[in-house]
């Protein structure tokens, strides 16, 4: 079960996780101690905007000024999950 982000919650990039891009894939990842977790694009947008200082809620709104559609709350459960694989942290 994904625990729940608040919007007003503030993620980071955790130590020891890098994101890049993989020529080989021709994908958007992020390498982490546990593996490799390949983004689609909407996904690696998110990533990296997690820079400890946008809110959730900032990063929708940044998003919404690319793409279609974005819901906040989709964006706060796309966190959620990045918590859980222990990628992102989250201040707040």
């Amino acid at each position: 079960m994904t625990s729940v982000v608040a919007l007003d919650a503030v993620p980071h990039i955790r130590r020891g996780v890098k994101c890049t891009y993989d020529q080989i894939r021709e994908a958007h990842v992020v390498l982490f101690p546990e593996g490799v977790l390949v983004l689609n694009e909407t996904a690696a947008s998110v990533v990296s905007l997690c820079d400890g200082v946008r809110s959730v809620g900032d990063i929708a709104l940044s998003l919404g000024e690319t793409y279609v559609g974005v819901e906040p709350e989709d964006i706060a459960e796309l966190v959620a999950r990045l918590v859980e694989r222990r990628v992102v942290d989250v201040d707040g």
